[in-house]
């Protein structure tokens, strides 16, 4: 393997604190708008004159908590059960398409990434229409449901590719001891499979926890509407302010679950996505 130049390290070392600075630039920029008065937003300066924190006071104590609150618990029980339940369904049809042969393989792929790239703006109104005909407008389970047309595919994709990775002997071998196919699948398969289906369940988490047109379709109360959707309905303090300090505030306490999640388990991310990208 060739080392690198002294010369070479250096420009390297230059592109990647250029894409830091371009990737990073805007949450910074958010974080500080998040603690500027309402009479700084528009003096054009980086950062604050005077830091407060009435912005995260407004939404977590004072007149937007009753929007903020809600609609962050809506969003966490909402993305985790889609979550969960999108792991589990993907988990069993990854196995299936990974280990048996059966007519209509590649059409169920195919027909999964076709609906992760299908336009989601296009089947928002039928979908509006058919939820307020049977009541699932404006409730949790009217938008785990399309929650799942967003998770699914990926999450399939991801562990078909990984389950591909796992030594058919294993399984073979379990059967052999005298395991069913069920105890093999469970004792020996999703064990090995465990950093895959880590990382598939965090990408789904992301996708469901980051949905936008949905949330803002299919909701009209705090009953269900989840925090990206909510954000759309902050409001200043008079019709002459604007609420981007709130606004910036709220992004910045949604943001937080997501970075720590990804910091605390960036290693098995890259070991699960990694290990499913090369085909055995």
């Amino acid at each position: 393997m060739r080392t690198m130049t002294p010369k070479l390290r250096i420009w390297w070392g230059v592109i990647t604190v250029l894409v830091l600075v371009y990737a990073l630039f805007p949450v910074f920029s958010i974080i500080a708008t998040s603690f500027k008065l309402p009479s700084q937003l528009n003096l054009g300066q980086f950062l604050p004159k005077t830091w407060t924190w009435s912005n995260y006071e407004q939404i977590l104590t004072g007149s937007a908590k009753d929007l903020f609150l809600p609609a962050l618990r809506n969003s966490i029980g909402i993305s985790l059960i889609a979550t969960a339940i999108a792991v589990v369904l993907a988990t069993l049809a990854a196995y299936a398409i990974a280990r048996l042969d059966f007519p209509g393989k590649r059409l169920i792929l195919t027909t999964a990434l076709g609906v992760s790239i299908f336009p989601v703006v296009s089947i928002v109104t039928p979908l509006f229409n058919l939820w307020r005909n049977i009541g699932l407008y404006d409730t949790w389970l009217g938008l785990i449901i399309p929650y799942l047309s967003l998770t699914l595919p990926i999450s399939i994709w991801t562990l078909a590719a990984f389950f591909r990775q796992i030594p058919w002997e294993l399984e073979q071998a379990a059967q052999v001891d005298g395991a069913t196919a069920w105890q093999a699948f469970r004792k020996a398969i999703v064990p090995l499979a465990a950093p895959g289906v880590f990382t598939t369940a965090l990408i789904a988490f992301f996708i469901a926890w980051n949905d936008f047109v949905y949330g803002i379709s299919l909701t009209s109360t705090s009953a269900a509407r989840p925090v990206p959707a909510a954000l759309a309905f902050f409001t200043g303090a008079s019709q002459f302010e604007e609420p981007t300090g709130a606004i910036s505030a709220a992004a910045v306490i949604v943001t937080v679950p997501v970075v720590i999640l990804v910091l605390l388990f960036q290693r098995q991310i890259v070991s699960g996505l990694t290990q499913g990208a090369v085909k055995g």
